[in-house]
């Protein structure tokens, strides 16, 4: 009997990486859910246990590399890896811009991803049939005002992920980038205006329909699940209402 895959979710404490944990584990995956806040992702481990799925909660900071090296050690093999871990801090222009935030930002986004990429990708290679997922942005591909903190944090995400693709091609790992648009979550917007619920609710005001945390895990749940000689290299989301990073129809 063939062992359960597993995949390793990095930010799992909610919204995508809590969505793409649920959606994963109801595919047949074990998964396994890394964040800061263990109490969230122990929540979640048992709510996916009791439904009859299989779950382990791992309290991780992507950001600390010994840390991140020393969970790399329980996997012998693994099937996918979800890099989600990241988030915004913000909306300054570059001339105002808080170097901490932006410094905070990358060491999220991109050196995060890049310390779980890199610790896991000899289990990944291992297995036979890896996968690894990362979650950028549209923010990754083009820029909007008040942005350009995230919005270099996701380009560097972007990057990581067309060079490793380049770099592995020939091994039986695959790289997936998924960039989601404009996304409602319950913590991404509030976190990047520091609580502050009234800017944060602006940001969707008049949209009918953004994107929800389950619309972006069901994506990476398909481009996962497609034939291992499928790649999916690069699959761009949004909701219909928006065009671009700045053209969204808003109806009031």
């Amino acid at each position: 009997m063939a062992a359960t895959p597993i995949a390793v979710i990095t930010g799992a404490s909610s919204g995508i990486g809590a969505a793409t944990a649920r959606r994963l584990a109801s595919a047949g995956y074990r998964v396994v859910l890394t964040a800061r806040r263990k109490d969230r992702i122990e929540a979640l481990a048992a709510e996916i246990n009791q439904a009859g799925h299989q779950a382990t909660a791992y309290a991780l900071d992507v950001t600390d590399r010994d840390a991140v090296d020393e969970f790399a050690t329980a996997f012998r093999t693994l099937a996918v890896l979800v890099n989600n871990a990241g988030g915004a801090l913000g909306a300054d222009p570059v001339a105002t811009g808080d170097p901490a935030d932006w410094r905070q930002m990358y060491e999220t986004n991109v050196i995060g991803t890049l310390n779980v990429t890199q610790a896991l990708l000899p289990a990944l290679t291992e297995g036979g049939d890896g996968t690894i997922v990362i979650l950028s942005s549209t923010a990754g591909l083009s820029t909007y005002e008040g942005g350009g903190g995230y919005v270099a944090a996701k380009h560097g995400e972007h990057v990581l992920a067309e060079t490793l693709r380049l770099e592995i091609v020939g091994t039986p790992v695959r790289v997936i980038e998924v960039a989601p648009g404009m996304v409602k979550t319950e913590e991404f917007a509030t976190t990047r205006f520091r609580g502050d619920t009234e800017k944060a609710a602006k940001v969707y005001a008049g949209v009918e329909a953004p994107l929800t945390a389950d619309d972006v895990a069901d994506t990476i749940t398909w481009a996962v699940t497609r034939p291992s000689h499928v790649n999916i290299d690069l699959l761009v989301v949004r909701p219909r209402a928006q065009a671009s990073n700045t053209k969204v129809h808003r109806t009031a």
